[in-house]
């Protein structure tokens, strides 16, 4: 008999994943839960994709990425938010998930700790776990679902003899939409460089923001910043699966082995894609951007208007939003009420660890039909 690994045979399925695959199975369901934006990659990617196939692009590519592509990534993200990256800070990844299983691979050991700020993405803590690596929880719904230096400071003295050696950051954050000024990003440096604590910045969604242009957390702590990108949200290549690291030669150099042994490197041809985004697709982003925007402001006035709470994002295209307590449901319940009363599914927030629990994340990367069958299903289901 092949035993199982006691880590992999503990950690679960993504709370995501699980429910989109079970509101699946339900006829006639409108889906507006997975992070899938609801735009087909530009034309123009794919036009040279295809050209690179007809010429024989099928062989593999160097392990830390297209050299080409690793300079012209920097340049993008140089030029987007006045970072000072070159080719050699650049590692080219299968999607930012294995981007952040590489970075935590390499510079973590087994019973170190981690900040994490929660609610969070699921796929964190299991790659953690999946590392001997554990997570000390910042419940930030004690901050209106915001991270601040004085909610990591009071963290970090409660928890002053754990080996806290990084933080997990993600913003726009998902499930909220939360995402930060400079003042604010300013201060939270601080408090990391005084502690000498890392900072795993996840800003995969930091072409999709609102109000105010987004700073990247690499722009005011280059030393301690492993930063965490991708092409998934901002070009709508979900599929191509490519993601990149941004951090110092050393520590690049260093992902580079963990990287080769896990994957060997990133797809020929979504490389090929990935260069044209970078290169020829700097304001792809601009037309979805505009897009969520409006669905954003529209989906805010009408579910206030109904009378739920929830937080208005600054990014990305999710809604956090509370259930009525009135219901007296669990978010799992009032989720799957949703799905089978009125065929809408959204995510339930407890897929967000437990500190999501008692709010539900919709995905407004969906058509403006699905979004107003939304609006009705949730006026049905307030009562």
């Amino acid at each position: 008999m092949i035993k199982i690994n006691t880590v992999a045979d503990q950690i679960q399925l993504s709370g995501i994943r699980r429910f989109d695959e079970w509101v699946s199975k339900i006829d006639g369901i409108d889906k507006l839960t997975l992070g899938e934006p609801n735009f087909i990659t530009p034309q123009h990617i794919m036009d040279v994709t295809k050209t690179a196939l007809d010429n024989g692009r099928t062989h593999y590519e160097a392990s830390a990425g297209n050299p080409e592509l690793r300079q012209a990534t920097a340049d993008y993200y140089n030029e987007k938010f006045e970072l000072a990256y070159d080719a050699k800070n650049v590692l080219v990844t299968v999607g930012a998930t294995e981007a952040i299983a590489t970075a935590l691979k390499t510079v973590t050991t087994p019973g170190d700790y981690i900040l994490v700020p929660v609610p969070c993405y699921p796929a964190y803590l299991p790659l953690m776990q999946l590392q001997g690596v554990k997570p000390i929880f910042m419940d930030t719904r004690t901050t209106n679902f915001r991270v601040t230096a004085e909610l990591i400071e009071k963290t970090l003295q409660e928890n002053k003899n754990k080996a806290i050696v990084g933080f997990i950051f993600n913003y726009p954050t998902n499930p909220t939409g939360v995402s930060y000024g400079k003042i604010e990003l300013s201060s939270i440096k601080d408090v990391l460089k005084k502690h000498d604590i890392w900072v795993m910045s996840d800003e995969i969604y930091c072409e999709l923001t609102y109000e105010q242009p987004h700073i990247s957390m690499a722009n005011l702590y280059p030393e301690g910043t492993i930063l965490i990108m991708g092409l998934s949200k901002s070009h709508a290549m979900t599929g191509w699966r490519i993601g990149f690291v941004l951090a110092e030669e050393r520590l690049i150099n260093a992902m580079k082995k963990v990287h080769q042994y896990h994957v060997t490197t990133a797809a020929t041809l979504s490389q090929v894609a990935a260069l044209e985004a970078v290169k020829n697709g700097k304001q792809d982003s601009v037309p979805m951007r505009d897009a969520y925007h409006i669905r954003r402001d529209r989906l805010v006035t009408a579910l206030e208007k109904l009378g739920y709470n929830l937080i208005k994002p600054d990014g990305a295209f999710y809604l956090f939003v509370e259930i009525p307590k009135k219901l007296k449901l669990t978010s799992v319940e009032f989720c799957q009420q949703l799905a089978l009363k009125e065929k809408v599914a959204v995510v339930p927030g407890s897929a967000f660890t437990e500190f999501g629990e008692g709010y539900f994340r919709i995905s407004f990367a969906a058509s403006d039909e699905q979004l107003a069958k939304l609006i009705i299903a949730l006026e049905n289901s307030k009562h």
